[in-house]
């Protein structure tokens, strides 16, 4: 059986955008790239023919993953008691000896997007937060030493 995928509702609708594009958009695009290599002759020393192949190989892989993440997706609900860190949690957090507050929403690993403020509940901060209240202290094990935090805000 294979692993849920938690998601959000905006992160389900991503892969389908995405899935929609490399079917609909970006296969054909590469049927057509594929086809003009072919009638150029020996494949097995054509450079676009090779790159194509390639590129179509990793497509549909793409394309098999997204499937496959959509399939066993569970879609991330704040179905917790309100003010409780959860999967689909925005949380505002002060860094010890920092000034300005972060804000996370805790997702599931294949949305995370840690430079972006989605931070998967697997992650080390992740699994810190989980559980937490506005008020409570959370140090994470970072590989530069530990960081300590202060949830400010659970939504």
């Amino acid at each position: 059986m294979q692993q849920p995928v938690f998601l959000t509702a905006e992160g389900i609708e991503n892969l389908r955008r995405e899935l929609e594009y490399l079917v609909n958009v970006r296969r054909p695009e590469l049927a057509r790239i594929l086809r003009r290599a072919i009638q150029q002759g020996d494949l097995s020393e054509n450079a676009d023919y090779i790159a194509a192949k390639e590129e179509q190989a990793f497509l549909e892989g793409r394309i098999q993953q997204i499937e496959m993440m959509l399939r066993n997706a569970v879609l991330i609900e704040a179905n917790g008691p309100a003010g409780v860190v959860d999967l689909g949690s925005q949380v505002t957090v002060l860094e010890e000896g920092r000034e300005t507050p972060e804000v996370f929403r805790i997702v599931g690993p294949a949305e995370a997007d840690p430079l972006n403020g989605k931070v998967s509940h697997e992650s080390p901060l992740g699994q810190a937060l989980l559980g937490r209240r506005a008020g409570d202290v959370v140090t994470v094990d970072a590989p530069a030493g530990p960081i300590t935090f202060r949830v400010l805000e659970v939504s």
